[in-house]
């Protein structure tokens, strides 16, 4: 029998990811010349939580994980960019099943596929949700919040394209490979 709701290994997926999302957003952020835009090392670690757990995992995580970091380092949370992150979650989870983790399968097509759907991830979330959220909550002027999207798009890509895609391999190398174990005789 199937449920709707969340299963308990998802809360808990959920409870410690957005822990260890706060510890990685406070750690392993790496300051970038834009204006509060920084290279974050935590969006490959959302990355693998959400191909593994899957949407609502990823969106989760993503969601309280930055809400709560914002609020801890700057005494108040960005809503809009804290949506945009639930959001880059979601998409990733949503390519859950294509990517095939569970059955130790993390090849080339895997890797291309991840790659591309973080691409676009990171495009929606950055150059669409944060920047539109930022002009329609906080006033915020649109050449300062575009150009501040496009280099977190660029900086988390590329980020996620080194780091993610080796944390994706090295889990799928912990699974064991569908039909790779045999019956003796």
């Amino acid at each position: 029998m199937k449920t709707r709701g969340l299963s308990v290994k998802n809360v808990v997926a959920i409870g410690i990811g957005s822990a260890i999302y706060v510890i990685l957003a406070r750690f392993t952020s790496i300051p970038t010349p834009i204006p509060n835009t920084n290279i974050e090392l935590v969006f490959p670690f959302l990355a693998l939580l959400a191909a593994i757990y899957g949407a609502k995992v990823g969106f989760a995580v993503g969601f309280i994980g930055h809400a709560l970091s914002d609020f801890i380092m700057y005494g108040q949370t960005w809503w809009s960019w804290v949506l945009a992150t639930g959001i880059f979650g979601l998409i990733i989870g949503l390519s859950r099943k294509p990517l095939d983790l569970k059955n130790g399968i993390f090849g080339f097509k895997q890797i291309i596929f991840f790659n591309i759907v973080q691409i676009l991830a990171n495009a929606i979330a950055w150059i669409a949700v944060a920047p539109v959220g930022d002009i329609l909550i906080y006033s915020e002027p649109a050449n300062k919040v575009f150009v501040q999207g496009i280099s977190a798009t660029i900086s988390n890509g590329i980020t996620i394209m080194i780091v993610g895609t080796l944390l994706l391999k090295a889990y799928a190398g912990t699974k064991i490979k569908k039909g790779s174990l045999r019956k003796e005789d």
